[in-house]
């Protein structure tokens, strides 16, 4: 079944957090379970569907990073993760690609996992090299943190909300 919005190649959730932990080896007999941390910020969960590309990662870099979804403190006013500054933590989210037929979930739309996670590779180095050049997360030691592709996660947040977002690419 092909994706039956051909214009959609990319999806992202985008939601405000206090904090988060995200656990990306599970624990083994020879040691613990290894987990990455974020403070206040953003969590995106990103499903790659097919016709992603390269160029298009840049264009959700981009747009992401800098559209004004955050609330500041005091006054509440609505800013980028980078003006705020905040932290992000990047979810791979392979479910946000499947369609309801019937009973079951499907997946036909998603990208292939091979190319999934260059493209996974190449968003989380676009966005932690957004990071290092900006002047307000750079000054803060705000940090870009993310998941491993493919693999099953153990996901806790706090949020300041339900304050979420969907955005297709």
């Amino acid at each position: 079944m092909a994706n039956p919005d051909t214009s959609t190649k990319a999806r992202i959730v985008v939601q405000q957090c206090l904090s988060a932990k995200l656990q990306v080896e599970p624990a083994s007999e020879d040691s613990e379970a290894q987990y990455v941390e974020v403070g206040r910020g953003i969590i995106i969960y990103l499903c790659f569907l097919k016709g992603s590309t390269e160029d298009l990662v840049e264009k959700m870099v981009r747009s992401i990073l800098t559209v004004r979804l955050s609330e500041s403190e005091p006054n509440g006013k609505l800013v980028s993760v980078l003006d705020l500054p905040g932290d992000v933590l990047i979810v791979p989210q392979a479910t946000l690609g499947g369609k309801a037929k019937g009973k079951a979930m499907q997946y036909h739309s998603n990208i292939d996992k091979t190319e999934g996670r260059e493209l996974y590779s190449k968003f989380c180095t676009m966005c932690t090299e957004m990071f290092a050049t900006n002047p307000k997360t750079k000054e803060t030691n705000k940090t870009v943190k993310h998941g491993t592709y493919g693999n099953r996660q153990v996901l806790s947040v706090v949020t300041n909300g339900p304050y979420t977002h969907i955005l297709d690419f």
